[in-house]
């Protein structure tokens, strides 16, 4: 057994790794890598337990997201979000539910629409993941992101209506209606309050280790706290990494800097296995009840629920892109109107991942249609991902959709902004020199060196560097000349280390700060 749990992560991160390695989008990697090791002779049963998806991989995942999430552009595209994070979802509930329910009879209505409610939302992993990599532009990584950070929510508290009618529990339009804002104002209220009272704990603590230490604990406990009293432990956990990310500027810059790397990792690991248990989840399905049934029947049903979820998607996202421009002057003077490729972009990118199969996976064992429910389910998961997300990256440079004049203007914003910052920084140090002695100059100087070379940096990344055309600019050749430096400071330290002339806990620190001057050249 121990050896079987070890197989899977470490066979997910390499296929993994082999995938980053040549460029390949990982998470679709893994889903097919595990689809075809789930029929092969000897190979372990991997059941998804939803609790612990649910309990241990939803929170971290949607915690980092919210974590590296920008609030403001959120806000800025709230109405887009929430048109996409709340009534696509309830949109695509009932267009499946009614589309299954007219395909399958003998399914209730309540049982189709939990079917609906369980395949409606998207998973952004794989689709930002695509997105990031190929420059597509902010507002739609911005769009799909905040989609992904709510839709969950939505989508599972529909679900629990759904089976509590299902199963005879006599809800109410009204009632569910209550259901659904309690659960989404509980959220949010205890996000806010274990989010102010976390960033009141960090600003006292100033401790990287114990403060980054929290940071991995508080997504577990928002979580909990919100599901304990009912509430949307989804939007609770995902408020508090808004609210902490907004404010990551007020802790100390070692917590930023191992909060970043402890979250990569965390991020890489999760993803790899989740992704990796979607693919195997197919052998244990099929041997769950379907076997009796007719295969082509069965792949109909399949078809027709996947090709419904994606038109739901493209049915809903057109108009709501469009008529709220026809209708308001000010959204039309504060919004540029979304081209037809981006719209066409954002209807495409709706592949479903592991809390679909996570939610399928709770409905109770005695409940009428369980199997076909859970095989549907896996159906739209493998469809969506393989088919559009293998389609997606052609389908963006087909489009020729790109952030390039973005991230011109991100350049031309932060060349002025350290260009003023550096004015401000210089006039700071002149005011602190003239109370230094001139035996101090030399320390000065170099202090104002190191702040002219940052400036020079940011306009060098407009192309507003000396260097002539073909040659390497000043900022370019002092990067590559210290790095070449640091890499000969590093072989003395390790000689001496091994000569036995200094202690690994001087070799280790010294790395370290030379290590700091690295990332810091890497960042420019």
């Amino acid at each position: 057994m121990a050896v079987q749990l070890l197989a899977l992560p470490v066979g997910a991160v390499a296929l993994a790794a082999v995938a980053r390695s040549r460029g390949w989008p990982a998470p679709l990697v893994l889903v097919a890598a595990g689809l075809l090791v789930s029929f092969l002779p000897g190979v372990p049963e991997y059941r998804l337990d939803p609790e612990i998806v649910l309990l241990v991989f939803l929170p971290p995942l949607l915690y980092s997201a919210a974590l590296d999430s920008s609030f403001l552009r959120l806000r800025d595209f709230k109405r887009a979000v929430g048109l996409l994070s709340v009534g696509l979802v309830l949109f695509s509930t009932a267009v499946i539910g009614l589309v299954v329910h007219l395909m399958i009879p003998e399914l209730p209505l309540a049982a189709a629409f939990a079917l609906g409610a369980i395949v409606a939302p998207p998973d952004a992993v794989a689709a930002v993941a695509v997105a990031r990599r190929l420059g597509l532009p902010r507002r739609v990584i911005t769009i799909l992101v905040g989609e992904s950070l709510f839709n969950d929510a939505t989508a599972l508290t529909a679900y629990r209506v759904a089976i509590a009618a299902a199963v005879g529990q006599g809800i109410s339009w009204l009632g569910a209606t209550g259901q659904f804002l309690y659960a989404a104002a509980g959220g949010v209220v205890i996000g806010l309050g274990l989010a102010w009272a976390l960033s009141w704990i960090l600003q006292r603590l100033r401790d990287p280790l114990v403060e980054n230490t929290l940071l991995l604990i508080i997504p577990f406990g928002s979580y909990l706290a919100a599901e304990i009293v009912h509430a949307s432990g989804v939007i609770s956990v995902v408020i508090v990494g808004l609210y902490i990310g907004h404010r990551m500027h007020t802790v100390g810059f070692g917590t930023r800097l191992l909060s970043d790397a402890v979250w990569r990792v965390m991020d890489f690991l999760l993803e790899a296995i989740v992704f990796a248990l979607i693919g195997l989840q197919l052998h244990s399905i099929v041997e769950a009840g379907l076997r009796e049934q007719d295969p082509w029947r069965l792949a109909g049903y399949a078809a027709a629920v996947f090709v419904t979820a994606v038109l739901a998607r493209a049915v809903w996202v057109v108009p709501t892109a469009l008529l709220p421009r026809l209708f308001s002057r000010k959204i039309r003077e504060r919004e540029p109107a979304p081209t037809w490729q981006l719209i066409t972009v954002v209807s495409w990118a709706g592949m479903r991942g592991v809390v679909s199969l996570a939610a399928a996976f709770t409905i109770p064992q005695d409940f009428p249609g369980r199997d076909l429910m859970l095989f549907l389910t896996f159906a739209v998961v493998i469809g969506t991902l393989l088919v559009q997300g293998l389609s997606f990256p052609a389908l963006i440079r087909w489009l020729k959709v790109s952030s390039e004049r973005e991230i011109y203007a991100d350049n031309l914003s932060e060349a002025a902004a350290q260009q003023a910052a550096s004015s401000a920084a210089l006039a700071r140090l002149d005011e602190l020199a003239a109370e230094l002695s001139e035996t101090h100059d030399a320390v000065v100087t170099q202090l104002r060196v190191k702040e002219e070379r940052r400036s020079l940096n940011a306009w060098e990344r407009l192309g507003g560097g000396t260097g002539q055309e073909g040659e390497e600019t000043p900022g370019t050749v002092y990067r590559r000349l210290r790095r070449e430096m640091l890499v000969a400071e590093r072989q003395v330290f390790v000689r001496l280390r091994n000569e036995r002339r200094i202690d690994d806990e001087v070799l280790r620190r010294v790395t370290q700060e030379l290590d700091f001057e690295e990332a810091i050249m890497e960042r420019s």
